[in-house]
């Protein structure tokens, strides 16, 4: 289109990053050129740029683009500046005093689920996983409940890419076994660590999602064995469902 034709380079770089944030996969040049009409050498230009400054990284096919850590990171931090950032807290905080155990709001990173935000409980005994903590996909809670959203072959394809490592006699070691789990957990809409990650340690989380209903974040609680079983993590689901659609309303309302 001529109109997108005139406009600046960096703007059209935008474009492009607008266009594969938005997709749920992984995208050719010529794909994400349908929804901007320019050129096609330009476009292929742009995204090699953008593939060479760190913000696109191309598929396991060599042809596909999806987002880098610096665009990841560029996502994380604009929800982490937000204003509401300070809204979001005081909802944790609220949760928090319902389940009487810590609550965090943690996002998937190339490393593992990272905890953004978070409030600890008022319980002397506690589990110390502070914000900017790193936690694996395939043995929390918090990245189960990110694994179950995505379609069935993404899925399959994250899991056998995982060192699915035992932390705990309890950790998924088999990728199908785990696999299960995430087809019933995203049947039931929460997800839970049984002391996989930790011994004596339980967790239930939730997916938080955009008004597309794509996943953006898992809302999490955890705490000692000791004090709050498995049954009782799942008593408190709805309170954490609840507080997801809030954080939903929140950050895209």
């Amino acid at each position: 289109m001529a109109a997108l034709e005139r406009i600046p380079t960096n703007l059209r770089m935008l474009l492009i990053l607008e266009v594969v944030a938005r997709s749920d996969k992984a995208m050719t040049p010529t794909e994400i050129n349908v929804e901007l009409g320019l050129p096609k050498q330009t476009v292929h230009r742009l995204c090699s740029t953008l593939e060479a400054e760190g913000f696109l990284i191309r598929a396991s096919d060599g042809k596909r683009m999806q987002p880098a850590r610096r665009l990841i990171d560029v996502g994380v931090g604009l929800v982490q500046a937000n204003r509401n950032a300070v809204v979001r807290h005081q909802v944790l905080e609220q949760i928090a005093g319902q389940v009487h155990e810590a609550v965090n709001f943690v996002v998937p990173q190339e490393t593992g689920m990272h905890y953004l935000d978070r409030v600890e409980t008022d319980w002397a005994f506690r589990i110390q996983l502070p914000v900017g903590t790193n936690v694996p996909f395939h043995c929390t809670a918090s990245g189960k409940a990110y694994m179950a959203s995505l379609p069935p072959s993404a899925r399959r394809a994250f899991v056998n890419s995982l060192d699915l490592r035992p932390l705990t006699q309890k950790t998924h070691t088999d990728p199908e076994t785990l696999l299960e789990e995430l087809s019933e957990t995203r049947k039931r809409g929460y997800a839970i660590d049984n002391e996989e990650f930790m011994d004596g340690m339980v967790a239930l989380a939730v997916p938080i999602t955009d008004t597309l209903g794509r996943y953006v974040a898992s809302l999490a609680m955890h705490g000692p064995s000791q004090r709050m079983n498995l049954g009782k993590a799942i008593d408190e689901r709805n309170v954490l469902l609840d507080g997801a659609k809030r954080l939903q309303n929140i950050i895209f309302g």
